[in-house]
């Protein structure tokens, strides 16, 4: 089985967002921290579609999870 790995520029072009470097620090710096206890789909940044992208790359795909935990992690 191959695996790939997935870059946070990468996680930002398949969400529709600028995925410059200075596009992704951007969007986390003008975004609310996402409260203790959210799941980070659950924030209200994100359009449906988003959300919904997000909550399946961490459940269903081993190699995008990751990238999605960085996020996560930098979004609050």
């Amino acid at each position: 089985m191959e695996t790939h790995e997935h870059s946070l520029s990468a996680l930002f072009e398949q969400l529709g967002l600028d995925s410059s470097e200075q596009g992704i620090e951007t969007f986390i710096s003008e975004s609310d921290s996402i409260p203790e206890g959210m799941l980070l789909w659950e924030a209200p940044i994100w359009s449906e579609p988003q959300a919904q992208m997000l909550k399946q790359m961490k459940d269903e795909d081993a190699d995008w999870a990751t990238v999605v935990d960085e996020l996560d992690l930098m979004m609050r």
